[in-house]
């Protein structure tokens, strides 16, 4: 029987239904503390985390008024927007499920690819806003995507080859990164890139050395076709900075997607 003549059988239909839903559903209970962290932490290297809004002070939190973490993205009091754009969030982690359901990858392989995901997306709108990476985001992406990992190494039955991979992948990557930082100054990769590719390599490594290649090609190919946009609509100028960090995100989502 030829591929285009074959057809899912009713069970693996029930399933990949089963599972879109599901995680369709989990990208929607987490939209909240994702706008949260997004709003949070889109301030200024040195900054304090933002725990009010800006115009008229009312606080915002996960105990705050629904609407501020709402997908209209609105002060409660004054209803000036706070965060991200309304629904960019919700629809950034139902792309990050569809690509989680795409991927097919096994239970435990999912969920540190979840965990990665949950952390990248409110990186990749703080980068967008504030060109900064946290801490606290880059790294409890690098600690969480590995920790994970390694527990699908051992439980999973794949043995310690494809997690070690991912360990040298994310380490390699990142120390390029930080190289280039120290020989080209502003000029090379930020440092918060070089934490944020930690997971995001570690990521494309799991998935093979192959895939560390095309992602990163996607990444840089990504990368540069915005900025000769930008340039040509006279958006930026040539001494302007770009963040990296959304589309180190991108390559990762589309290595994770096609692999």
């Amino acid at each position: 029987m030829s591929l285009t003549e074959r057809r899912a059988s009713p069970g693996s239909q029930s399933r990949t239904g089963r599972n879109w839903s599901s995680r369709l559903l989990a990208a929607v209970t987490v939209a909240p503390l994702v706008r949260w962290l997004v709003a949070a932490d889109s301030v200024p290297p040195g900054t304090g985390r933002r725990a009010a809004c800006d115009a008229c002070g009312a606080p915002f939190g996960l105990d705050g008024p629904l609407r501020t973490l709402s997908p209209l993205a609105r002060c409660g009091a004054c209803r000036r927007r706070i965060g991200a754009p309304p629904l960019a969030v919700e629809l950034a982690l139902v792309a990050a499920a569809l690509v989680l359901v795409l991927a097919a990858r096994p239970a435990l392989e999912t969920v540190a690819f979840a965990w990665w995901a949950l952390c990248a997306v409110p990186l990749l709108f703080v980068d967008l806003a504030v060109h900064r990476l946290p801490d606290r985001l880059t790294y409890a992406a690098a600690a969480g995507t590995l920790a994970l990992l390694g527990i699908a190494a051992l439980v999973g039955g794949t043995g310690a080859g494809a997690w070690l991979r991912a360990l040298l992948a994310g380490t390699a990557v990142a120390l390029l990164f930080v190289a280039s930082t120290l020989l080209l100054g502003r000029r090379g990769f930020g440092l918060g890139d070089a934490k944020l590719v930690l997971s995001s390599a570690a990521v494309l490594g799991w998935l093979g050395w192959p895939m560390v290649a095309f992602g990163l090609m996607v990444a840089f190919a990504a990368a540069a076709l915005t900025s000769i946009v930008l340039l040509v609509a006279r958006r930026v100028q040539w001494s302007g900075h770009l963040p990296f960090g959304p589309f180190l995100i991108l390559g990762g989502f589309v290595a994770l997607a096609l692999a």
